[in-house]
Formats: C-alpha cells, structure tokens, sequence
C-alpha cells in the first residue's frame, strides 16, 4: 500500500498526534520541513529517538532535537567532504605525474589497452576506462581547459585529463594502472602498501557520494571493509574472531584512514575540528549522550584522549 501524499499541516498532525513529538512552534516546525523535507529529515534522523516496541518517539523527545541531529550531520558532512576533497587532489597530481613520467604528455598514451594492467580479468574493465577517457579527451565540451587543450594544442594530456575525472573514475584507473606504477604512488603514503591504497580509494568513493548527495554520514556503514592497520592493534579495538568491531566500515575508519593519507597538519586540524562538532551538538541538545552519539558513529568512547601519532 503506497503512503499518501501529505500536506505540511497533516506532516505535523502525524508527528504529534501520531508519534508524540514535542512541537511547540508550528510555523517553525514547517518552515524547517519546507527547507529540508520530511523523508529527508524525518526518515533520516528518526532512528536515535524511537522506541523501538511502541515506535513512538520516547517521552519529551522534541523536533528541536531531531534538527539538531541534522544540523550536526551537515556540519560533519562538509569537513569530512574538505578533507576527503584534498586527498582526491593529490590522489589525481600523483596518478597523473607518475603516468606522465612514464609515458610524457601523448595522447596516445593513456588510450592505449597495453599501458595498463590489462590482463584477461581486466580487460573489460580496462576498455570501459579508456572509452571514458577518449571522451574526455575528443569529445567533452563541458570543460573550457579540454576546449583550450584540444584547439591549442591537439592534445589532452594526462595531467590535464584526471580534473574531469570523478572520485569513482580516478579510483578505478588506480586500480587498472601496472603494479609498478601503483607502487610509486602508494610509496607517498607511509604504512600504506598498493593494495591498501586502492582499498582506500574505494571506500572513500564511498563516503564522498554520501557527502555530495547530503545523506547521512554520521551512522553511515560501508559494504567494505578498510585494511586493519598498526593503529586498530595499537588502540586495543575489541575484535569478534578475527574481525575488529570498530574502524572498519564506519567513520571510525574513516578518520583512520585520514590518520594515514593526510598530511599531520591537516589530520589534526581534522581532529580538532570533529571534537568541537561533537562538543558543539551537546551543548544544543542533550537527547543522545556522548557515549551513544560516539558508538553509533562507530568511535570508542576514549578517543579524544588517543594520539594517533603514537604508532
């Protein structure tokens, strides 16, 4: 059975009448509904303030609280979204001078099935990048740099090419790239070996949609797991056999991998930063204690007080 379309006035009708939410200004509560939507900010952040057995919010649970959620969700979205864009820009400079170090600036280059690791497995994979960058290369007129590149100099090199790449499409050409150029590219992150890197690309393609597309980030689980590292072993992260419980498929594991793909400047910038969002969204709503809020993000309770730089 389809739901029915509802009128702003029935929205608050079935949020107070229905679920018991404390809404003590009306026309405030609908003009945040007009602003962010109701499946976006109801269906979204909901889950933390129902019972689970009446399906009702729990007792004096108010909107307030649920945009609060929100608005910690979007300040998370956008500095995990600046860190995550510096790690694509160096990402693409490296993949980018590596292959053009190797090959110099021709065209034909990177066009060619037998400059990538193009073995039987890969072959189809190989030929679906290739037709993407022969696009961007003759055929895409969205970017005034490819129109210069293209009248002035009859030629798009690599260097140029990778900025109209997305996140998902300079992850994949990492992937494809011989082992040896993937080796000189890891080697600029330290504790990072080839196949953790490309891990890494992966799943940061990942989280950058859920940025880009404002989805919620901060209970957000990935389908992949990141590499276990030094630090889930020197932190003591509880495991279940041989799988550790956190820093895996959750933000945890993201700010893990920002630990290693990130300048140290930059990480503890990122740190401080997502301390005082969290320190922040308390002191705007007291619903979801610290530990609550910390596990479902996926973080142990002590991590405030770990120096990630102790390894």
């Amino acid at each position: 059975m389809a739901k029915p379309f509802l009128t702003y006035d029935q929205q608050l009708d079935k949020l107070i009448n229905g679920k018991k939410l404390c809404i003590t200004d009306c026309e405030k509560a609908k003009e945040i509904l007009r602003d962010i939507g109701y499946f976006s900010l109801i269906g979204g952040y909901k889950t933390p303030f129902i019972n689970p057995m009446t399906r009702v919010y729990e007792d004096n649970t108010a909107l307030e609280d649920i945009y609060a959620l929100y608005q910690f969700d979007l300040a998370l979205r956008e500095l995990v979204f600046k860190y995550l864009c510096q790690i694509e820009r160096k990402l693409r400079q490296l993949i980018s001078y590596s292959f053009c170090n190797l090959h110099g600036e021709a065209q034909a280059a990177y066009l060619n099935p037998s400059n990538y690791n193009n073995s039987p497995k890969n072959m189809d994979a190989v030929n679906r990048l290739i037709s993407i960058l022969e696009y961007q290369a003759n055929r895409n007129t969205e970017h005034a740099y490819l129109l210069h590149q293209r009248k002035v100099y009859h030629n798009v090199p690599m260097w140029v090419l990778v900025n109209a790449l997305t996140y998902g499409q300079i992850s994949k050409l990492y992937t494809l790239l011989p082992f040896h150029l993937q080796s000189d590219i890891s080697k600029e992150f330290p504790k990072v070996n080839e196949r953790g890197l490309e891990r890494y690309m992966k799943i940061l393609t990942l989280f950058r949609n859920v940025c880009a597309h404002n989805e919620r980030l901060f209970s957000f689980r990935t389908r992949i797991d990141f590499p276990d590292t030094v630090l889930h072993a020197k932190l003591n992260i509880d495991k279940k056999g041989n799988q550790y419980l956190l820093g895996k498929r959750d933000l945890f594991g993201l700010t893990i991998a920002f630990r290693y793909l990130l300048p140290r400047q930059s990480f503890s910038e990122f740190k401080r930063s997502l301390i005082k969002s969290i320190t922040h969204y308390h002191k705007q709503s007291s619903r979801i204690g610290r530990d609550s809020l910390l596990a479902m993000m996926g973080f142990p309770a002590n991590w405030e007080s770990i120096t990630l730089y102790q390894i």
